[in-house]
């Protein structure tokens, strides 16, 4: 009986978070919220376009993402190895990747396997695009979890903040399977990408006040924009609803499906934003990447 109330506070308050979590603050935990995120995106994006995406191209969208964003939480979480009462800037997901992180490195693994697997049976265009996206991204994440000291990772994010990094390569890895197959719509959706990409870093960027609330955050090093966003965050999701909304409504030579879902999307993150003190934090946490859920409300709609 004893085993069970041992540990740290934060092993404390992870266990208590756990053992109350409905499935929705699970999925957040076990990194399957950006993975469904990307996929959903992918395939709604070329269904919208009347493109047709081999299953294969989604799944592989699915497995490459989680693995990103596994390891993401897992160096982030490597503070805990040193020192297990250093909870700086950590959040329940690094310590649930920490702790079960014998689990995470296999499935990351295995993950692995399936890619390789998968690719033979995915365009070259595509792959070729990814590559491309994968070492950019990789770069970045090299930049920011190789350096040493806090300072030094501070300055990569002072050039390129993470919540902005995020938003230019998730939408960049959502839109490639559509414009690989269908380079004649590069032009037509760049507009769309853009402001997928502004609505991820929206999310990213109320997932950061939302977690640091409080926190006596130095302001010198952050990005400029970046702190001028987090001061106009709500102005910041009306101009993007009402972006979607106009572009809904008078561009008619594209697919009204993916400026809407947008502004909706925005709509739901400033109304969480609104009511976040009456949702745990963990729920909270969650539900911003299912107001990215979006385009399953208009899946009656695709085929119009």
């Amino acid at each position: 009986m004893n085993q069970t109330t041992t540990g740290t506070p934060a092993e404390l308050t992870l266990k208590a978070i756990v053992r109350h979590s409905g499935p929705l603050a699970l999925w957040h935990l076990l990194s399957l919220d950006a993975p469904t995120i990307a996929a959903l995106w992918t395939w709604f994006i070329a269904s919208a376009n009347h493109v047709s995406l081999p299953p294969v191209s989604t799944l592989a969208t699915f497995i490459a993402v989680w693995m990103l964003y596994a390891a993401d939480r897992l160096m982030d979480a490597r503070p805990l190895d040193v020192d297990p009462g250093d909870c700086d800037g950590l959040e329940a997901r690094h310590y649930f990747h920490h702790r079960h992180r014998s689990a995470f490195l296999f499935g990351i693994f295995l993950g692995s396997i399936a890619l390789a697997l998968l690719l033979p049976h995915i365009d070259p265009q595509v792959i070729h695009l990814y590559l491309v996206l994968g070492g950019l991204v990789s770069a970045y994440f090299i930049l920011i979890h190789a350096t040493r000291t806090a300072s030094a990772r501070q300055k990569v994010a002072h050039f390129l903040p993470k919540e902005i990094a995020v938003g230019l390569f998730f939408a960049a890895a959502t839109f490639i399977p559509t414009i690989a197959r269908c380079p004649n719509l590069r032009s037509r959706l760049l507009p769309f990408a853009l402001l997928f990409a502004a609505l991820c870093s929206l999310n990213c960027l109320f997932i950061y006040a939302w977690e640091h609330a409080g926190s006596q955050t130095n302001d010198d090093s952050r990005n400029p924009l970046t702190h001028v966003a987090l001061q106009n965050l709500s102005s910041l999701s009306v101009l993007l609803a009402l972006s979607g909304a106009v572009i809904t409504l008078f561009d008619h030579q594209a697919p009204w499906h993916i400026p809407y879902a947008i502004a909706l999307s925005a709509a739901l993150l400033l109304l969480l934003h609104n009511h976040r003190l009456a949702i745990s934090p963990v729920t909270l946490r969650a539900a911003a990447d299912l107001a990215l859920t979006t385009p399953l409300i208009l899946l009656l709609f695709l085929h119009e």
